[in-house]
């Protein structure tokens, strides 16, 4: 008996290590200390340009998003899922994403299908500007179901300790909508729930495309448009729309006794209707757990309105910032969006 007759071969996982270094290694950037291989990945702030340096530290994971990518075995965009939603967190507290790491964990490694995922990471680390420093690859047979494997993210940032966001925010600060490309990496569950009970398969078209490729659409990175933004001295607060959507995330970056009053509709994509109807799934329900079209509001003096739009390119005016304890929506019609 030996480690490869239990399920682990170790060969395997070198061989993979070797695969994956060149992808690592396209993502470097100032301040990395060093490659793969090393116990500990070594990153010097100063090197990266920060003196007075505070860490911005996420961890995350993509959920069951992950369940459909398996499924239909489309695995080269769930690690930019991944990256998004850890450095979409960080840079709302005005930190310069500056590495990241993952964990891969699996029944059994299948390389073809981790250097995919890999490939993946490393485009999100290359669209948020940080680097692939390493992390960990694990082979867990009879814990993971055969053709499975696990996502987590770890993300770490750097900013200037008298740069750190939110900022001041005042009563009559406007909020700007970054739009969402879909449902990004929140509600898997209802949305795998809701197509079940619907006898609605991945392949069903959609829209022009399938079912499956539409809810794989990857999250965006939103990195450098508030990287942007903030070194232009342009944003008080920005806040993330993951998992409880607008009604929970924007109270996140807003002071006691000031609230968001989100009064403006926006044009949003199919899918949040078509799960809206297909699942009869409340009003309030889809506010709370998708993004329903906004994946990240970024909080801006009115008087510097106009520059922050074209800074952030066609963001969508959703409303204010006022005086409250409460978020609010008030939408001219609940239903206006399904």
């Amino acid at each position: 008996m030996d480690y490869k007759t239990a399920g682990v071969d170790i060969e395997a996982g070198n061989a993979f290590v070797r695969a994956i270094s060149p992808l690592a290694k396209a993502t470097a950037r100032p301040g990395v200390m060093g490659g793969l291989g090393g116990f500990g990945a070594a990153f010097d702030p100063k090197a990266a340009g920060f003196d007075n340096p505070v860490v911005v530290a996420s961890s995350d994971g993509v959920g069951t998003k992950l369940k459909v990518a398996i499924e239909i075995g489309c695995h080269s965009t769930i690690g930019i899922d991944l990256v998004a939603m850890c450095v979409n967190d960080v840079v709302t507290q005005g930190a310069e994403p500056a590495f990241f790491l993952d964990y891969f964990a699996t029944s059994k490694l299948d390389q073809k299908v981790a250097v995919a995922v890999v490939q993946g990471i490393a485009e999100g680390c290359k669209q948020a500007g940080c680097a692939l420093v390493g992390g960990e690859t694990a082979e867990m047979p009879e814990f993971y179901p055969e053709g499975y494997y696990d996502l987590a993210g770890f993300a770490v940032g750097l900013a200037d300790r008298e740069r750190l966001l939110p900022a001041i925010v005042g009563e009559g600060d406007v909020l700007l909508g970054l739009a969402s490309s879909g449902v990004h990496s929140n509600g898997f569950s209802l949305i795998r729930r809701i197509c079940a009970d619907a006898g609605a398969s991945w392949d069903s078209d959609f829209d022009g495309r399938t079912l499956g490729e539409t809810f794989l659409t990857p999250t965006p990175i939103y990195v450098p448009i508030v990287l942007e933004l903030h070194r232009r001295g342009l944003l008080h607060a920005a806040a993330h729309i993951t998992g409880g959507g607008l009604i929970g995330n924007l109270p996140r970056v807003l002071p006691a006794g000031l609230t968001a009053q989100i009064d403006r509709p926006w044009c949003v994509r199919p899918e949040f209707g078509w799960l809206q109807r297909t699942g009869g799934v409340p009003p309030e329900d889809m506010l709370r757990t998708f993004n329903c079209g906004i994946g990240m509001v970024l909080v801006v003096a009115e008087r510097d309105l106009a520059l922050a739009i074209e800074c952030a390119g066609e963001p969508i005016l959703l409303g204010q910032v006022i005086a409250g304890s409460t978020p609010q929506i008030a939408l001219p019609d609940e239903t206006w969006w399904l």
